[in-house]
Order: structure tokens, then C-alpha cells, then sequence
């Protein structure tokens, strides 16, 4: 008994009225509104309310007839044709099936109702005349199911707009956290190229270089899960980790980092360290021609620029993520652009500081 009568509650909770009280109370409504708009001086006296009482039974019928015909085939149809994929399907379909419905429903009452008055034998059925008493209930079914169309076709887009808002929130925080996994084994990679060839020529630079890359890399770890870092943590590892190529290259390489006030600022975690690296490893860094990397702030942005000294030949294979991996990033989590300038004398990128919306 309890399962029937969860079963009858689930029916009600799948239409558009979620209990039986409120189900009875808007087709009330409804009736009171007919029964207004056909006779509204009968709502004012005693003998005008007694004079339509079988007028407005008439209409609250025929208003949960008609009212749960249509919630009927709403549901009916919601699971079995789509309105985003085939909506003129589902409307042809709604209107063929809840206009049958409710002339046989409309027709079906009508002929009990005149037949229990006793307005006609069994054996004189006057079907003529029923088939146009049928003529009303049918212009209010018509507004009902342009009702339940709208509502069901309203729905179903929101359904569809807010799963597909999910998908792509879904897909782009995938494609984010694939990028960020390309990081740790390109950063490891790099520095271990690094090391193997130091690690011959002086074992104390390669001691002190292992030493500063644990401390380097303990920061890639910790921000390999945040999708934004602020400015400061991101300027301070790169402080760490020009000073660990300072290492290799000594003279060779001079840098500076001119920035002051920069909170409340925040950037994809280890874009500088990508950007460093790239001008470290494609750039020359000797006695002659010393590498000189220099971090500004300017309008909002952070500007890092390097002497443009392309080496003649490039000993470290390139893995081709860099600059593709900051801009797909900044793709993922803003409209803002890096911005590339390159010219005979000097590499610039400008990338944009995004700010915490509150």
C-alpha cells in the first residue's frame, strides 16, 4: 500500500503540480476565472452563485481533464523527442495528440453529463450536438497546451543550456589540468638536461645546483593544483630561479626585476618560469654576449623582455610548450591576450595580471 502510494506521489511530482492539494486548488482557479469572463454578475448575488454552481462543477471538471491531459503528455513526449533536436517533430506531435485527447475527454464528459441529466435516451444519442458542445472545452484546450508547450519547451532549453554550460566547464578544466601536467615533466626534463652536462665539468656548481632545484621544484608541487598564483609568489620563484641558471652561467647571464607594489595581482602558476626558461634555451649566453633578462610592471601587466641573440645551433631539443601552454591557459581562464613583440634586438612578452573577482 505504501509503494502505490509513493508511486502516486512520484506521478504528481513528475507533472507540473507537485501535490494533489495544489492540483486541485489552480483548477479551482481556473474555474472561478471561467466562470468571471462568462457570467460575472452571477458572482454577486446568492442566487447568481446557486444559479451557476453546476456551470462551475462543469468547468473544474473539464479544467483537471484538460490540465492533466496536457501535464500527461508533456512528460510523455519530454523523454522520447527532444525540443532542441526536433522541435517541429514535437510540436506536431503535442498538438495531434493533446487536441485528440482532449475532444475525446471533452466529448466523453459531456455525453455522460447530458445523459445523467437526462437530456436524451440512449437510443436517441443527439451526437451532432455533442460534437459541437465539444467546441468549447477545445479553444481553452488550445490555450492550455500553448501553456504547457511553452513551459516544456522553456525547460528543456534551460536543461540543455545549463548541461552544456557543465560540459564546458567540465572540458576546460580538463584541457587546464592537462597543461598544467605538461609542466613537472617539462621543468624536470630541462633542469636534468641541465645537470648532465654541469655535473662533468664542476661537481660544486652541480652540488649547489641540485641544492636550489629541490627548493625551485618543492614550488612546482605546491602549485601544480591552483589554477592562479599571486604576482609575488610567482616574481619570488623567479628570483629563484634565475639565480639557479645564475649558477651555470654566471656572468653570462645578468637579470632584473623591477617591481615593487604588486598585490592583488595573480597569474597561471609557472607562466614565468616557461618564459624564462625559453630565453635562457634559445638565446646565447657568453663572455661576448651576455644574456640580459629584465621583469617590469606596466599597466597592469608584467613585461619580460630578453636580448634577442638566437644561437647558431640549438643542442637542447625543443618540446614545443612554452608560449603555446601560457596562451592556451590564459585562453581557459580569461579574454585577456598575451601580447609578442619581437625585434632585431629584443624578445617581449607582455602578459596580463588578472584580478579575483569578489
Amino acid at each position: 500500500m505504501q509503494l502505490i502510494i509513493e508511486k502516486k506521489g512520484e506521478r504528481f511530482k513528475n507533472g507540473i503540480w507537485d501535490s494533489l492539494p495544489k492540483f486541485l486548488a489552480i483548477n479551482l482557479m481556473i474555474a472561478m476565472l471561467l466562470m468571471l469572463f462568462f457570467c460575472p454578475s452571477c458572482l454577486l448575488s446568492l442566487d447568481g452563485l446557486i444559479s451557476i454552481q453546476e456551470d462551475f462543477v462543469f468547468a473544474f471538471l473539464f479544467s483537471c481533464v484538460l490540465s492533466f491531459g496536457g501535464s500527461r503528455v508533456e512528460s510523455f513526449y519530454d523523454s522520447r523527442v527532444s525540443w532542441i533536436n526536433q522541435p517541429i517533430k514535437r510540436l506536431i506531435y503535442t498538438i495531434v495528440t493533446y487536441m485528440s485527447y482532449c475532444f475525446i475527454s471533452s466529448f466523453i464528459i459531456t455525453f455522460f453529463i447530458t445523459w445523467l441529466a437526462g437530456q436524451f435516451e440512449i437510443n436517441a444519442i443527439p451526437w451532432k450536438y455533442l460534437v459541437q458542445f465539444t467546441k468549447q472545452p477545445m479553444i481553452i484546450a488550445f490555450f492550455v497546451m500553448a501553456f504547457f508547450t511553452t513551459r516544456s519547451w522553456l525547460l528543456e532549453w534551460k536543461k540543455s543550456a545549463l548541461e552544456t554550460e557543465k560540459l564546458r566547464a567540465e572540458m576546460l578544466a580538463s584541457q587546464y589540468q592537462s597543461l598544467k601536467d605538461q609542466l613537472n615533466p617539462h621543468f624536470l626534463f630541462n633542469s636534468l638536461n641541465v645537470l648532465s652536462n654541469m655535473v662533468y665539468e664542476d661537481a660544486d656548481r652541480s652540488a649547489e645546483f641540485i641544492l636550489k632545484l629541490s627548493k625551485i621544484y618543492r614550488y612546482v608541487l605546491e602549485v601544480q593544483q591552483e589554477e592562479l598564483v599571486s604576482l609575488e609568489k610567482e616574481l619570488d620563484f623567479a628570483r629563484n630561479y634565475l639565480e639557479l641558471q645564475k649558477i651555470r652561467f654566471e656572468e653570462n647571464l645578468v637579470f632584473s626585476i623591477n617591481i615593487t607594489a604588486c598585490t592583488g595581482f595573480y597569474l597561471p602558476p609557472l607562466s614565468l618560469q616557461l618564459l624564462l626558461e625559453n630565453a635562457i634555451k634559445h638565446n646565447e649566453a657568453s663572455q661576448d654576449n651576455p644574456l640580459f633578462i629584465r621583469i617590469d610592471f606596466k599597466q597592469d601587466e608584467l613585461w619580460i623582455s630578453n636580448t634577442y641573440q638566437p644561437k647558431s645551433n640549438q643542442s637542447e631539443p625543443s618540446t614545443g610548450i612554452g608560449l603555446a601552454n601560457i596562451k592556451k591557459r590564459y585562453d581557459i581562464l580569461s579574454d585577456s591576450q598575451i601580447n609578442v613583440t619581437q625585434t632585431a634586438d629584443e624578445f617581449l612578452v607582455r602578459l596580463p595580471l588578472l584580478k579575483l573577482s569578489t
